[in-house]
């Protein structure tokens, strides 16, 4: 396996692929890291945006505050997951950050990297909640031609209750 990409951000199922790949039996000559930032935050009026309007609320996010808030929160957790694939031996790590619709965005950098693999996070959203908000992972596993590896959360069983955040962010929660 040359290049396996893995999706990541703040929850609990993103933390999860870290588990996944640590049990890999050979590491892969490359792994790229994206981040999706979310311009309107985790509503779901983000995911609803066609290309043009997402274009003009990314002009719009442009050299502002926001987009320096957003910059930081993307450095954190990429440095986080950049740390803890190091500290198992793994040095040809590339990052990747996009802001957008996010299962549109991983596509995107998975088909430009080439990637052999994804690696996703699944926070075990079920019924009204993936009715509603759809799950990014099932997306993502349906639209793309390569193996992908889904990495449940677990750990914090208690629904919408804020879980251990090694990533130093007060947004870490189990959906499941």
């Amino acid at each position: 396996m040359k290049k396996v990409l893995i999706a990541t951000d703040e929850t609990k199922g993103s933390l999860s692929v870290l588990e996944v790949f640590r049990n890999q039996v050979r590491p892969p000559e490359e792994v790229i890291l994206v981040h999706v930032q979310r311009l309107l935050g985790r509503s779901m009026m983000g995911d609803m945006l066609g290309e043009a309007e997402m274009s003009t609320l990314k002009e719009m996010v442009k050299d502002t505050e926001l987009q320096e808030e957003l910059d930081k929160k993307s450095e954190k957790i990429l440095s986080y997951y950049k740390a803890q694939l190091e500290n198992i031996g793994l040095f040809r790590i590339k990052t990747v950050v996009r802001a957008g619709n996010v299962h549109e965005e991983i596509l995107k950098v998975a088909e430009e990297e080439q990637a052999d693999l994804m690696i996703l996070g699944c926070n075990g959203k079920s019924g009204m909640d993936r009715l509603i908000s759809g799950c990014t992972t099932k997306h993502v596993e349906r639209h793309t031609s390569i193996p992908v590896v889904v990495a449940k959360a677990g750990g914090c069983k208690v629904k919408d209750q804020p879980c251990k955040d090694p990533l130093g962010l007060k947004e870490v929660y189990n959906a499941g």
